[in-house]
């Protein structure tokens, strides 16, 4: 009897997910990581160097037949074209959702989910069997690809998060085993994505290519295009893009058994910018509001990091790298007292406080602090004119795994972004109906309404 190679026992993990024997709180966290991706992708069109503005014109003039919602665009476009504006918009202010190891699971994935339900008017219990089966794919190829380094080399989102969203349309279009082998296959020789375009627009736009190729690869397998029926067996993912740094065999081993969406989790950002700068920023916080510091007492300020020089930018080329920045993120952070989508303009960037603050924060690297996320902390001291030195170390953030933000908080945060474009009635619609995603039909009304265009508002 011939033995089963890996990809045909991940694709046996893939098509034995069903909704009725899923969790409760696998259910639950996807709704949850629906209203959180929704509620970025409408501030993502609204990022204000134009990557919504632009990814959304773009797709308006390739056309398109009209099967899916773009986002905030006031108009459909096709599955495919959908996919990548709304998956570009989900990542366009780096607000998404993450885990652990390191990804992002929502943005390549949930834009490609909804884009394939809208089309053929698939039923809420649908799209979470395809939710969790995403994550739970890309979560498992992250955890076998173990060459795949955080800040460096292939961006996850277009490596592992194409393999996602692929396993989601695979789910949604009725893929058997043969065609879903296939689409694995295809998304194999789609999945790409270079970490060194970090800081610019085209960092988002890997998600949206994830998203999209997603749905092409779904679609192709399902009318017949062949491709490789082995792609995560010898001389293909792993060692084509991990030099065989990887150990294949996570890709199965307890797939579904917790789903990682339940254990470890989800984690659900505070502020919009990179993970890794989001402990500085909590800490200078807690500084500002316990000292009641005022800008023009501070004479220095030092940043204790792991070595992590991904997010060492004393002096970020525009507003959108800042969000990538230490330096930057910790600066805004004292100026103002918080941090907002609109912290990252290149008016704040370049505004005289930002640029005269900016050459006081040091980046000093402490070898001893791991450099892991789960398990590093960062210490922020600040030197003041009176000769005061106050510091603050965090080593856990609130909406970090283990440490969940409340219902509270998530509202807050959906409700701040989905008003960027959204009436506050329309924004509570949307809220009630993803509440109840296992009871809806289809998805045409939450669509209907997170389609207006961000400008009518």
């Amino acid at each position: 009897m011939k033995t089963k190679t890996l990809t045909e026992q991940l694709v046996e993990q893939i098509l034995a997910v069903e909704y009725g024997s899923l969790p409760r709180e696998a259910i639950d966290m996807s709704k949850q990581v629906t209203l959180d991706g929704l509620a970025v992708m409408l501030a993502g069109a609204t990022e204000p160097l134009g990557v919504g503005r632009i990814s959304t014109e773009y797709v308006r003039q390739m056309g398109g037949a009209p099967q899916a919602s773009v986002i905030a665009g006031g108009f459909k476009s096709s599955m495919l074209n959908a996919a990548y504006a709304n998956g570009t918009m989900a990542h366009a202010l780096d607000f998404d959702n993450t885990w652990y190891p390191l990804n992002h699971p929502t943005s390549p994935t949930l834009p490609a989910i909804l884009a394939i339900a809208e089309n053929y008017q698939l039923s809420g219990k649908q799209i979470i069997e395809a939710i969790v089966t995403a994550f739970e794919v890309q979560g498992r190829v992250r955890l076998a690809a173990t060459g795949l380094k955080t800040g460096a080399g292939f961006h996850k989102p277009g490596t592992t998060g194409t393999f996602g969203a692929t396993a989601a349309a695979a789910k949604l279009l009725g893929l058997n085993q043969e065609q879903t082998l296939m689409a694995l296959g295809i998304a194999g020789s789609r999945a790409g994505s270079l970490s060194i375009n970090t800081g610019s627009m085209t960092k988002s736009s890997h998600s949206g290519h994830a998203a999209r190729m997603g749905v092409e690869c779904g679609v192709l397998a399902k009318m017949g295009w062949t491709a490789s029926a082995d792609v995560f067996g010898p001389k293909g993912f792993f060692d084509t893009f991990l030099h065989g740094d990887a150990k294949p065999e996570l890709l199965i081993q307890g797939f579904g058994k917790p789903f990682r969406m339940v254990d470890p989790g989800v984690g659900f950002k505070k502020h919009p910018s990179n993970y890794f700068t989001h402990r500085p920023i909590d800490a200078a916080l807690a500084l500002r509001e316990e000292f009641a510091i005022q800008p023009a007492q501070i004479d220095r300020v030092e940043v204790i990091f792991p070595r992590f020089e991904y997010v060492n930018r004393p002096q970020p080329e525009t507003g959108l790298d800042g969000k990538f920045s230490v330096q930057y993120t910790t600066a805004v952070a004292l100026l103002d007292g918080e941090i907002t989508v609109d912290s990252f303009t290149n008016e704040r960037r370049f505004a005289p406080d930002a640029v005269a603050l900016l050459p006081k924060v040091e980046f000093h690297i402490d070898d001893a602090i791991p450099a892991d996320f789960d398990q590093m902390h960062v210490v922020v001291n600040v030197w003041l004119s009176d000769g005061r030195q106050v510091s603050k170390r965090i080593d856990k953030l609130s909406g970090w795994i283990g440490h969940p933000l409340t219902r509270e908080q998530r509202l807050k945060k959906f409700f701040s972004c989905a008003q960027r474009v959204l009436e506050e009635k329309q924004a509570q619609r949307v809220l009630e109906l993803v509440e109840q995603l296992e009871t809806l039909p289809d998805v045409t009304e939450i669509m209907d309404l997170v389609r207006v265009e961000r400008d009518a508002k």
